[in-house]
């Protein structure tokens, strides 16, 4: 997930005397500043201290995904780059924790290599960038990550919204076809309908023209004009719209027998604006006919971690959301709730699956740990670290991980995920079987003991954490049925709801954890 986080001042880089564009395609001074730039962020700012040296050789030899042939040794001092006939490069090395110093021979090196090396010779300045960086991210954790300027903006987009029209598209049989008109956009407030076919815009054909191409064409500055040429059927149409700011819809929402169901995708910059406004409207228009509200988190990768408190905050009167920690002294952070908000009051449930991860477990852990939402489903994905995005000087971005995510209760998410309390990977009765047992006292799998272990196991507890998982393996779910139809029933039992929110919340932690029980394997 994202964290934005300011880098601050403090990133002295030099500036080589050696910057000649040279014959790979990079020139020396620029992608200097931008290597220094992103080894300071990752010396300074990783969950786990690395130094300089450490990454700038991983980086170099990352240049061999290009070139297989090149091999990185440092040897009594100086860095070396070799193939097997012979040396090519011979540097000096700069000192551990030198990031000016290593920028500059993981450039010159790279430069000197391509005199050469074909293959690096004809890369041009992002392949190259993209070589070193995922080098030295590439041992760091499996969530810290490279991206180029063009999908960095785009990354930058999805989070922030960008200027558009409003509206999705898809190139078939070699026509770009509208498929989905935004609400309220502005081409939905000028009549374009799913179906259309664009033939041009500002005046530009846009047959054989790539999405890429396409979609650039599409997005610019907010409250520029463009103007599309359409086919409708036989018509041919044009249009000229107001481009405005267009944030992708995450939320979605249904009202079946009193319960309202919302599908969350993922989290950006609108999604609790959003629920929160159709939470309103559904209150509105049911008032007391409102029974309960499903957070349907299957499948979601996560987002924005302020939002996900936000999201938490509408459901939770007061209490601790989330707390990070990390290396960097600005990492370290707790997020807390407020009261006055409109859902404090709603019974709840929230689905979750092997594919949850991130921001969404941060929503399915706090209410959990809260006592305000019944978890449904199977392990969720057991991503829970903090990353923040750092701007480079080329454009593109290093996300970056520099904190774990810890529940209201303590535990580290990372590694181990969330626990539903009702576990429907390997379920074999129906949802009213389910809930029957349930009303009737009867949880299968003794989920409030596994659960009192699950929050007391440390995050270097590996094997410990290995077997808590396999109590309710993570599992695809998709939109399986049974998690829906389980949690409406069990909505709609207040009894047995009681009895399955009582086994959630962490009550019974200090007599089980002084017990150390050994957690079932098989489904809750």
């Amino acid at each position: 997930m994202s964290r934005f986080t300011p880098l601050g001042a403090g990133f002295a880089l030099a500036v080589s005397l050696l910057s000649p564009p040279a014959a790979a395609g990079w020139v020396a001074g620029e992608a200097e500043r931008t290597i220094a730039f992103g080894f300071d962020a990752i010396v300074e700012r990783h969950l786990q201290p690395v130094t300089a040296q450490t990454i700038a050789l991983d980086g170099l030899r990352g240049l061999a995904e290009i070139d297989p042939q090149l091999a990185v040794t440092l040897d009594q001092g100086r860095l070396r780059l070799s193939t097997t006939e012979k040396v090519v490069v011979d540097f000096p090395a700069a000192s551990p924790d030198d990031t000016v110093g290593w920028a500059r021979i993981t450039v010159n090196a790279a430069l000197e290599a391509s005199q050469m090396s074909e293959r690096l010779r004809d890369a041009d300045a992002e392949r190259l960038y993209q070589a070193v960086f995922e080098g030295a991210l590439g041992k760091a954790d499996l969530f810290s990550r490279y991206a180029g300027a063009r999908e960095a903006r785009e990354h930058r987009s999805n989070r922030s919204g960008f200027g558009g029209i409003g509206i999705k598209f898809d190139l078939i049989d070699s026509e770009v076809r509208i498929v989905e008109v935004v609400d309220d956009g502005p081409a939905a407030k000028l009549g374009l309908r799913a179906g259309d076919i664009i033939t041009a815009i500002d005046g530009d054909p846009v047959r054989g023209l790539d999405r890429a191409d396409i979609s650039n064409k599409l997005r610019g500055a907010v409250a520029t004009e463009l103007v599309l040429a359409l086919r409708r059927g036989s018509q041919m149409l044009q249009f000229t719209l107001r481009r405005s700011l267009i944030v992708p819809q995450t939320v979605s929402s249904s009202v079946a027998g009193g319960i309202a169901h919302f599908k969350i995708t993922s989290f950006n910059q609108r999604t609790a604006y959003s629920l929160e406004n159709q939470l309103k409207d559904i209150r509105d228009r049911l008032g007391g006919g409102l029974q309960g509200v499903v957070l349907d988190l299957r499948g979601n990768p996560g987002g924005l971690l302020d939002k996900a408190v936000a999201v938490v905050d509408l459901f939770v009167a007061e209490g601790t959301i989330i707390s990070t920690r990390g290396r960097h002294p600005a990492s370290a952070n707790s997020f807390e709730a407020k009261p006055g908000d409109i859902g404090e009051d709603l019974p709840l449930a929230v689905l979750v699956d092997g594919r949850s991860a991130s921001a969404a477990e941060i929503v399915a852990s706090a209410l959990q740990d809260a006592g305000r939402a019944v978890v449904i489903g199977t392990n969720s994905y057991g991503k829970g670290t903090v990353q923040t995005v750092v701007r480079l000087p080329n454009d593109g971005e290093i996300t970056l991980t520099w904190s774990r995510f810890h529940a209201p209760s303590g535990y580290a998410l990372h590694g181990l995920g969330v626990l539903p309390v009702l576990c429907t990977g390997a379920a074999t009765q129906t949802a009213a079987q389910m809930v029957e047992a349930i009303g009737r006292g009867t949880l299968p799998g003794k989920p409030a003991e596994t659960l009192a272990v699950w929050r007391g196991t440390g995050i270097d507890d590996t094997e410990l954490r290995h077997r808590l998982r396999d109590t309710c393996p993570p599992a695809r779910l998709g939109d399986n049925r049974l998690e829906m139809d389980l949690a409406d029933r069990l909505l709609s039992n207040r009894a047995a709801y009681a009895r399955a929110l009582a086994a959630s919340a962490p009550t019974r932690g200090l007599e089980a954890l002084q017990t150390r029980p050994s957690p079932e394997t098989g489904s809750h």
